[in-house]
C-alpha cells in the first residue's frame, strides 16, 4: 500500500493508534489527539486485508480501531500484542468479527459502540418494512422505467399494516424500539421471541393498549413467544433483531420460511447470515406475495444468486446505522474506548452513553466487551 493512502495526525503522540478505514466527523479524532495519541488513518476506500493490518501494526502499535467488516481472529490480536497493544476499539455495537477470547488471551481490551445506533437502525427496520408491504421498490422501478400510464385499480397492490400482527425476533434495544414504532404508529398486535422477557416492553404496549381502550379503540397486545415457530406462523410481519451465534445462524432457513404466512414480511437489520439467503430466493420465488427489506446479507458483500433480480425483496446496502449523528456518535465512542484503556481510566458504569456525545465527554471507556475478564476498573 503506497504511503499517500495513509493519513497521520498528531504525529509526536505518545501513544500510536492505527485506523483502518477514516471515521465521520472530528470529535473522534480530537479526543485521540487531546490523550495524547498519534492516530494513522488508513485512507483507501476498499480496506485493508489481514496482511495490511499486520504490516499496519509493525512492531509498535499502543491501540488500533478496526471495522465490522474485517476478521480480528487470533493472530491479529497476537500481533496487536506483540507490538505492545492495549486496546482494540471496533466500529459498531456487533463483534461477531472479533474473536473476543483470543482477544483477552491476549490482554487486549475490545470496546464496542451501543446505545447510539438504535433508533436509526429501527427506523431502518420500519422503513424496510413498509417499502416491502408497499412494494416502493417494484413501482419505483416500474415508473423510472416509463411503463406508468396511469392510475390503475390493481396496481401493485400491496399489504395493509394496520391492526396487523408484529413480530419481532430479539426484544433487545433495536428491536425494541423497533416494534414500539409499528405498535404505536400502526396500532399493531405484538408477538416477542428474545431468550429473555421484556416486561418493560410489554408494559409499553399495555399501557398503549389502556390509552385506546380509553377512547373506545380495540385494545393492542403483547405477548412473548413460547418458540419461534409460533411467532413465525402468527406473525404478518417478522423483523429480526438478533445476534450472530452458532445458535442464530441460518436461524430462519427453509422450514422457518414454511412456516410463514404466504403474504407475510420479512425484515432483516441484525446479521447476514442469520438469513440462509439460498432459501429465501427459493422462497421468494415460489411465493410472489410474500415480501422482504434486507439491509444485511449472509456473504456481504456478494449477494446470493437471484436475490437481486427478485421483484418482492427490497435491498439496501448495509445502511441501517447510516445517519450522520449515529455514524459520527459511533466514532466518538470507539475513540473514547481507546484513550480511556491507554489513560487508565475505567469502564463507564451506566448504560446510558449519552454523555459520550456532549462537548466534555467523560474520561471513562464506554463500552468494554471484555472488562470482568481483564479486571477494568468501573
Amino acid at each position: 500500500m503506497s504511503t499517500n493512502q495513509w493519513k497521520v495526525h498528531h504525529p509526536t503522540g505518545r501513544f500510536r493508534v492505527v485506523v483502518t478505514r477514516n471515521l465521520p466527523g472530528e470529535g473522534w479524532l480530537r479526543i485521540l489527539q487531546q490523550a495524547d495519541c498519534r492516530v494513522e488513518i488508513c485512507l483507501s476506500p476498499e480496506g485493508l486485508s489481514k496482511q495490511e493490518i499486520l504490516a499496519a501494526l509493525g512492531k509498535a502499535c499502543d491501540a488500533a480501531i478496526g471495522q465490522l467488516t474485517e476478521t480480528w481472529d487470533a493472530d491479529l490480536f497476537a500481533a496487536l500484542k506483540t507490538a505492545g497493544g492495549r486496546v482494540y476499539g471496533n466500529y459498531a455495537v456487533g463483534f461477531n468479527n472479533v474473536d473476543l477470547a483470543a482477544a483477552t488471551r491476549n490482554g487486549i481490551a475490545v470496546g464496542n459502540t451501543p446505545g447510539v445506533l438504535t433508533e436509526a437502525t429501527a427506523e431502518l427496520a420500519v422503513a424496510l418494512t413498509l417499502a416491502a408491504a408497499r412494494r416502493l421498490g417494484e413501482s419505483e422501478r416500474f415508473l423510472r422505467s416509463g411503463k406508468f400510464s396511469g392510475w390503475q385499480p390493481d396496481l401493485f397492490l400491496g399489504e395493509l399494516l394496520w391492526r396487523k400482527t408484529l413480530g419481532v425476533v430479539g426484544a433487545g434495544r433495536i428491536g425494541s424500539t423497533y416494534a414500539r414504532m409499528l405498535v404505536q404508529g400502526h396500532e399493531m398486535n405484538l408477538i416477542y421471541y428474545s431468550p429473555r422477557s421484556n416486561p418493560e416492553l410489554e408494559a409499553e404496549v399495555t399501557a398503549f393498549g389502556e390509552y385506546l381502550k380509553a377512547r373506545g379503540r380495540e385494545p393492542v397486545t403483547c405477548r412473548r413467544a413460547a418458540h419461534l415457530d409460533e411467532l413465525l406462523q402468527t406473525a404478518d410481519v417478522v423483523s429480526l433483531h438478533t445476534i450472530l451465534n452458532a445458535e442464530t445462524r441460518h436461524l430462519i432457513n427453509a422450514r422457518c420460511l414454511s412456516l410463514m404466512k404466504p403474504d407475510a414480511v420479512l425484515v432483516n437489520t441484525s446479521r447476514g447470515p442469520v438469513i440462509d439467503e439460498t432459501a429465501l430466493v427459493a422462497h421468494c420465488r415460489t411465493h410472489p406475495n410474500f415480501r422482504v427489506g434486507l439491509d444485511v446479507f449472509e456473504n456481504e458483500p456478494e449477494l446470493a444468486a437471484g436475490l437481486a433480480q427478485l421483484e418482492n425483496v427490497v435491498l439496501v446496502p448495509h445502511i441501517a446505522s447510516a445517519t450522520r449523528w449515529t455514524r459520527e456518535g459511533m466514532a466518538v465512542l470507539t475513540a473514547c474506548n481507546v484513550a480511556a484503556i491507554l489513560q487508565n481510566h475505567g469502564v463507564w458504569p451506566e448504560a446510558d452513553i449519552r454523555p459520550f456525545l456532549s462537548e466534555n465527554p467523560p474520561q471513562a471507556a464506554p463500552s468494554i466487551l471484555n472488562a470482568r475478564e481483564l479486571n477494568v476498573k468501573k
